[in-house]
């Protein structure tokens, strides 16, 4: 895989992002390289200081026509504190693109899919919609900085990325550390889905992501295919998310909804 380069080093000497197509300064904000091993040998997000407010993320859309960096939002109102405290792994990682979602998922269903569970019934067909995955994006991040109840303190972070589902993967996240150490192989669970969901990656808490789903499922049968999964994706969002602990109940919440949440314990 060829390294696209760095863009994050220009915030240094031009901390107002016009070098980056920017036509609004960012807020002031710093560069991370911090990891659970120390420095990282390049930066790797950007961090505004204060608490993201509606449309920055519209605002920071040009960076990733102009400089391959995407906007997310980090959390950092919990009690591990902002991205510098979570211990961020880049080492760990390898690359989305070399793994195949269907096999990744196949082997976590394998692993944690009890003797009373089919087979892995593999992918389920890609769901259409007319809305534009980024505009629904930019929305769903602006409901999330109004809502305190969903985040607790939403910072605007750009992080160097191919593509938005492979954010976890290119800061090192550990959120699913007791499920999977190397994200990217989540990240690739997460390029399938923007291929027939049109997910992106809008949040990050110390243990939790969020994306925005322009094509959630609409019937039952559909909903049924898809938390089959997110049961292989993210099993505690099944065992410790619903009141039975079912997928047949997690399901019912898939339906119509535009927002998937996942955390792991």
């Amino acid at each position: 895989m060829a390294t696209l380069p760095n863009p994050l080093p220009q915030l240094a000497a031009d901390p107002s992002g016009r070098v980056l197509g920017l036509e609004l300064p960012l807020p002031r904000g710093r560069l991370i390289d911090a990891t659970g091993e120390g420095p990282w040998h390049e930066p790797l997000l950007w961090c505004a200081d204060e608490p993201a407010t509606p449309g920055v993320w519209t605002a920071v859309q040009p960076a990733r026509r102009t400089a391959g960096l995407l906007p997310v939002l980090l959390d950092v109102g919990g009690s591990q504190g902002g991205p510098e405290d979570w211990e961020l792994m880049p080492a760990e990682m390898s690359y989305p693109g070399d793994h195949d979602a269907d096999e990744v998922l196949a082997e976590f269903w394998d692993e944690y899919a009890t003797d009373e569970d089919d087979d892995w019934p593999g992918l389920t067909d890609a769901l259409i919609s007319g809305t534009d995955p980024d505009a629904l994006a930019a929305e769903t991040a602006d409901a999330l900085v109004k809502d305190p109840s969903r985040l607790k303190e939403p910072h605007l972070a750009l992080v160097p990325a191919r593509r938005s589902a492979d954010i976890p993967a290119a800061i090192g996240w550990g959120g699913p550390m007791n499920h999977e150490t190397d994200v990217a192989r989540l990240c690739a669970v997460l390029r399938s889905w923007e291929d027939r969901f049109g997910i992106r990656v809008i949040a990050l808490t110390y243990d939790q992501l969020v994306l925005s789903v322009t094509a959630p499922p609409t019937t039952e049968a559909e909903a049924e295919a898809v938390a089959a999964e997110h049961f292989a994706f993210c099993p505690d969002n099944i065992w410790q998310g619903t009141a039975d602990g079912t997928r047949q109940s997690y399901a019912r919440t898939l339906l119509g909804e535009h927002t998937w949440s996942f955390w792991w314990d």
